[in-house]
């Protein structure tokens, strides 16, 4: 490694700073050998801010102190994304290998908004995002970008088709189909866009289909893009694809693939089946920091052809003149301009661990999660309330309502035991796991299915004080 040295430290205006930076990458090495804390949670803030004081001085506090005061105070108010019995939402489990890059990423400081400026370094998220790309059967002339995460991307995917749609703006305004279970974040777009979301009903099943699809289409004017859903967050179902790009192609309107969750699934041959009609899609979206082993923040946005999103997200003034717009800019393709380059955590543990072994760990998740699934199946005080298509599973403890799982979820998360929020399915309170962690073992999680038989919890987890809650009986 070439680099001229740093002036003394009585030259520069943060004096010696080696102590620091040896601290903080000691701090970083430990952290990354050491298995996530399953009770690391958050603090009310007023006991927050008392037990952290205040750190930003005048002064300052120094190295030492800043250090410890993350170790001991902060970073045990977060909690563990990574851990293996964390199958709460969707949690993220990044290989080491992308967590210890990371931190040369940011060490590396790199710009890559601009070819100019990040051309190593988007070249390599370029190779990842190609990974991706062929998964969904697009040809290699297809483009996309890394941005913050699924809000972020699928906004710039809409925004795109807005600007690709070619009729002129509709007297009733802009339109977009989904269904009601599409992603939050879609109707977030909408709002920003000043655009109205028609709803598509789902079937029996909770899919979104074409005839759904084509039949709000017909109702509707002024619709500029269809949203499907790659695994909806809740249940993790993959919409009809097929019948959706067939009816999106009748109408000439933009099909756009939410798989920020489930499109990790293209990875694994036991479920791709699922996604045909995929390689169709005008735009995609998947969260690498999900499923696909990445930290946050990290969400893979690509186009199948990048044409109308780079006429849409160009950015133009004056100092940006000199910009070769006849490369790759990332900038070009996304809402936004400054970047940081967060693909690079997910290319190196790609490099690393090949595609291969990283189908492996999807398929591996995907196991679990069936074998879990076939216990609540097997179960005598348990039922599965929807055969699971991914790696969500929900179920229900029969005679439990929504506080008997709240006073659960809350003890089993208080003692380490598991991260398992209830959640809405079919207009009740249900149970949902999430499985996203290849280090999660079916055999752990099965034992945890005892704990909802409910003669044990005890009064600490069904509330304190006057607030307790009742315990539920065990069924029959």
């Amino acid at each position: 490694m070439s680099a001229k040295s740093v002036p003394p430290a009585r030259d520069r205006v943060w004096g010696d700073e080696d102590e620091v930076v040896s601290a903080a990458v000691r701090y970083a090495w430990d952290r990354l050998r050491q298995d996530p804390d399953p009770v690391t949670g958050a603090r009310p803030a007023a006991d927050l801010a008392e037990a952290a004081g205040g750190a930003v001085t005048g002064p300052g506090i120094g190295a030492a102190a800043a250090l410890g005061l993350f170790d001991r105070v902060l970073a045990p108010a977060t909690r563990a994304q990574n851990g293996p019995t964390n199958l709460a939402y969707i949690p993220a489990a990044p290989t080491r290998a992308a967590l210890a890059f990371e931190a040369v990423t940011g060490a590396a400081n790199i710009f890559a908004g601009t070819w100019e400026a990040g051309a190593g370094a988007i070249h390599a998220e370029n190779e990842a995002l190609a990974w991706l790309t062929r998964l969904l059967g697009w040809p290699a002339t297809a483009a996309g970008c890394f941005v913050s995460g699924g809000t972020m991307g699928n906004l710039s995917a809409l925004v795109a088709a807005r600007a690709a749609c070619e009729r002129p703006r509709p007297a009733g305004g802009w339109k977009i189909v989904c269904a009601d279970s599409a992603h939050s974040s879609i109707r977030s777009a909408a709002r920003t866009m000043d655009v109205e979301v028609v709803t598509a009903p789902v079937d029996r099943y909770g899919r979104l289909t074409g005839a759904a699809v084509s039949a709000a289409l017909d109702a509707a004017d002024g619709v500029f893009a269809v949203v499907a859903t790659a695994g909806t967050t809740n249940a993790g179902l993959v919409d009809e694809l097929d019948s959706v790009a067939d009816a999106c192609e009748r109408h000439a309107v933009w099909l756009h693939v939410d798989g920020a969750y489930g499109g990790a699934g293209l990875a694994a041959a036991s479920v791709r089946h699922r996604y045909t009609g995929i390689e169709r899609a005008d735009s995609f979206i998947v969260d690498p920091h999900k499923w696909l082993f990445a930290p946050y923040d990290c969400c893979a946005l690509l186009y199948r052809d990048p044409a109308p999103a780079r006429a849409a997200h160009s950015q133009s003034a004056h100092y940006l003149d000199a910009i070769d717009r006849g490369v790759h800019n990332p900038s070009d393709l996304a809402l936004h301009l400054s970047r940081r380059a967060r693909g690079l955590p997910f290319w190196f543990s790609l490099a690393v661990h090949g595609t291969d072994r990283y189908a492996a760990a999807v398929e591996r998740t995907l196991a679990v999660s069936r074998q879990v699934a076939d216990a609540v199946r097997a179960s005598d005080h348990l039922r599965l309330v929807a055969e699971p298509e991914l790696s969500v599973v929900l179920f229900e403890r029969p005679g439990w309502g929504a506080r008997d799982y709240a006073a659960w979820s809350a003890h089993a998360a208080r003692t380490g035991v598991t991260l398992c929020v209830p959640t809405r399915w079919n207009d009740r309170t249900v149970l949902r796991m999430a499985f996203v962690n290849p280090d999660t073992r079916a055999d752990d999680v099965i034992d945890v299915l005892q704990t909802l038989r409910g003669d044990h919890l005890g009064q600490e987890a069904h509330g304190r004080g006057g607030n307790a809650v009742r315990t539920p009986s065990a069924p029959g």
